[in-house]
């Protein structure tokens, strides 16, 4: 019955129309199979060195954050509630760099927006750690290089093709 069109089952007449065997829209109700590991293409290094960029802020993150939420709870901190709370929070907000690094890992297209969030929200915090006269400015030094070099690897081109995003009106871009 390919190619014919017949009537679904308490559907006016001319409303819906099934095209071959599959559902209206053409798509077929079988599953495809899974594709052999010899047609996925290798992820590109491009990839694999911003997840794992993400991954280390996220990490950073959730260190920093256990490491308030110690001190506030042992320690002897001039506002114990607060201190509580910041370190929940950075607990909390380690969450989104995390999840767009396995993202990323996993070459999801969804993850580039959470990395790229991410990246443009450490830009600000490296900027404040470098204005301060302490032992932060190293630290703000390596926050702003990672979070260039983890933008800069996120908006390639080739991690854009990898990560299955088309160009404006859905059209994929070219290699």
């Amino acid at each position: 019955m390919r190619g014919t069109t017949r009537r679904v089952t308490g559907v006016p007449r001319g409303r819906w129309r099934v095209r071959g065997e599959g559902y209206s829209s053409g798509v077929s109700a079988e599953q495809k199979s899974t594709p052999d590991a010899s047609d996925v293409e290798p992820r590109p290094t491009r990839l694999t060195v911003a997840a794992a960029l993400a991954a280390l802020e996220g990490l950073a993150l959730v260190v920093g954050g256990g490491y308030m939420l110690v001190m506030g709870l042992t320690g002897h901190p001039d506002d114990r509630s607060q201190a509580v709370t910041g370190g929940v929070t950075l607990i909390v907000l380690a969450l989104l760099p995390l999840l767009a690094a396995r993202g990323l890992l996993l070459r999801r297209g969804w993850s580039r927006g959470p990395a790229i969030i991410t990246q443009i929200m450490a830009l600000p915090v490296a900027y404040n750690l470098l204005q301060a006269d302490s032992l932060a400015i190293p630290g703000g030094i390596a926050l702003a290089a990672v979070a260039v070099a983890a933008l800069v690897l996120i908006v390639n081109p080739e991690t854009t093709r990898a990560l299955g995003i088309t160009g404006p009106g859905g059209v994929r871009e070219s290699k």
